[in-house]
């Protein structure tokens, strides 16, 4: 936030949250520091549990709901109707939001969820084109959050099968897509040269001579061997960048832009977070984010997965 945020998310240290990577997250004790220092500078917290509760036991998924409204978060971000039912019973003053595993993509979903049980924002998955996202937000008086900054998810969020088939555990219920126990990095010589080869849940997802940048595996976007070609087979790794769709997004409507910071390094989210900031406050001022747009993209770019970028669904020209 001290780079221009004006709400962070956050979550706790267990699967309840779809970020449950060893070493991320917060426990209730630094948890309550982090919304009393969110606060005192007029900014907000929402709490991430946002993970599918275990049929056999409830109670970790309860305990979060629970701590979340005992401690003053700004917002639980949920995508679980189970405990968007228990949030709305037992804490009905907590407010929800819709949290992108929910996989919603349509306003009646939204509205749906609204009615029963009234979340006030929901976060679209990142499959939508511009068009849609406009769709929706006229079609809804729900808040619309849309990601703006970071790794492209290739499928529509919370229907990933990808890593559970790898893994044998469900990003959804286990709360990380491409779990770390699962990763391997298996150096080798091939020829002269060295390779490392990166592995999840012993399948190869791509192979890197020295000089190679390496990336942490994920199935979507691996290189595998199709028709005797090695190439990128469903997704190049490249970073979301919207920053030249703000005055658009803007314009139809749109609550909130998201910046993915969570298993991200602090250097790494407060610059991206400043890009942004400069941005709106440009777009606040002047109506166009454009002026820097140039020194804007520079530093974005610099940041970016793979070191490019793309607009991903929301640039559809083909339609």
């Amino acid at each position: 936030m001290d780079g221009g945020a004006d709400c962070v998310y956050v979550g706790l240290r267990n699967d309840t949250n779809a970020r449950a990577f060893p070493g991320l997250n917060f426990d209730e004790a630094t948890l309550v520091e982090g919304i009393d220092y969110a606060h005192r500078a007029n900014r907000k917290v929402l709490l991430a549990i946002n993970t599918y509760a275990h049929g056999r036991d409830l109670s970790r998924w309860t305990a979060a709901i629970d701590l979340a409204a005992r401690v003053g978060v700004d917002a639980a971000i949920v995508a679980d109707p189970v405990m968007m039912a228990y949030a709305a019973r037992q804490h009905p003053e907590l407010r929800l939001h819709l949290s992108v595993q929910g996989s919603v993509t349509n306003h009646e979903g939204i509205n749906f969820l609204q009615r029963e049980f009234g979340i006030q924002r929901a976060v679209l998955p990142r499959v939508l084109s511009l068009e849609q996202v406009e769709q929706t937000v006229r079609q809804t008086s729900v808040e619309i959050e849309v990601f703006a900054f970071g790794s492209l998810c290739v499928m529509v969020e919370g229907r990933c099968m990808l890593s559970g088939h790898a893994t044998g555990e469900s990003p959804n219920l286990n709360g990380v897509c491409s779990p770390a126990r699962h990763v391997q990095w298996v150096e080798r010589q091939e020829g002269s040269q060295k390779r490392l080869d990166a592995r999840l849940g012993g399948v190869l997802v791509d192979s890197y001579r020295e000089d190679d940048k390496a990336s942490y595996p994920t199935i979507c976007k691996g290189r595998f061997e199709v028709a005797g070609k090695r190439y990128y087979t469903m997704e190049e790794p490249a970073s979301l960048n919207a920053l030249e769709l703000l005055p658009e997004l803007a314009r139809m409507g749109v609550a909130a832009v998201k910046i993915e910071g969570r298993q991200r390094g602090p250097a790494y989210t407060a610059a991206v977070t400043r890009v942004w900031r400069e941005a709106l406050d440009a777009l606040s001022r002047e109506g166009v984010a454009a002026q820097r747009a140039a020194t804007w993209h520079a530093a974005l770019g610099s940041l970016a997965e793979g070191q490019q970028d793309t607009l991903g669904a929301y640039s559809r020209p083909w339609k």
